[in-house]
């Protein structure tokens, strides 16, 4: 069995063994720990960046700073577990991949119980921490955007968390603040 599968239709195993449809993720049995796998393998800047840092630390750190909307700041790049995190610039070259990413950000939003719209303070909140992420893991040009667009960069410090620790931290903070209505204690190693 191969790990990406086209013949039935472009869908990729994950990490549980489930299969995911991207034409068709309504019907793909995805989980939280799913998620959380592949969010702490990816990283953030297309790698472009001074150590490996996880989208999943940065969700965290996201979370960490809104505590009025901790859990849509958890999840707002959830999709990305599935899609990969492509570099803003690149994003715009691929309407039809901005399609897809709504059409799977919508159904792992209402399979979890992430609120829909998401709230604006979330966007805000991002914003502040890719600030505080680029002053700290990029060259210093990379953040000169911060001053013109006056941005005030998050009160974080980034850790650079290794794949197993933003995992496990993910999944803590995902049982912590997970609604009721979506939440199934997930173990944590």
């Amino acid at each position: 069995m191969i790990a990406v599968n086209v013949a039935i239709g472009p869908r990729m195993m994950l990490s549980s063994g489930a299969w995911f449809d991207f034409l068709d993720p309504e019907s793909s049995d995805f989980t939280i720990e799913d998620i959380a796998a592949g969010l702490s393998k990816l990283c953030r800047y297309a790698g472009q960046c001074d150590a490996f840092y996880s989208v999943a630390e940065h969700s965290l750190l996201v979370s960490d700073i809104l505590p009025q909307h901790a859990f849509a700041a958890l999840m707002h790049d959830a999709a990305e577990a599935f899609l990969g995190d492509i570099t803003r610039p690149l994003k715009q070259l691929l309407p039809e991949f901005k399609r897809i990413e709504a059409h799977v950000e919508s159904v792992v939003f209402e399979r979890f119980g992430v609120p829909t719209p998401m709230p604006k303070e979330v966007k805000q909140a991002d914003l502040r921490v890719l600030a505080a992420e680029q002053m700290q893991l990029m060259p210093p040009e990379t953040s000169s955007w911060v001053f013109s667009d006056r941005v005030e960069p998050a009160p974080v410090r980034v850790r650079r968390l290794d794949p197993d620790a933003a995992r496990e931290a993910f999944l803590k903070r995902f049982n912590e603040l997970a609604p009721s209505s979506s939440h199934r204690h997930v173990r944590v190693a």
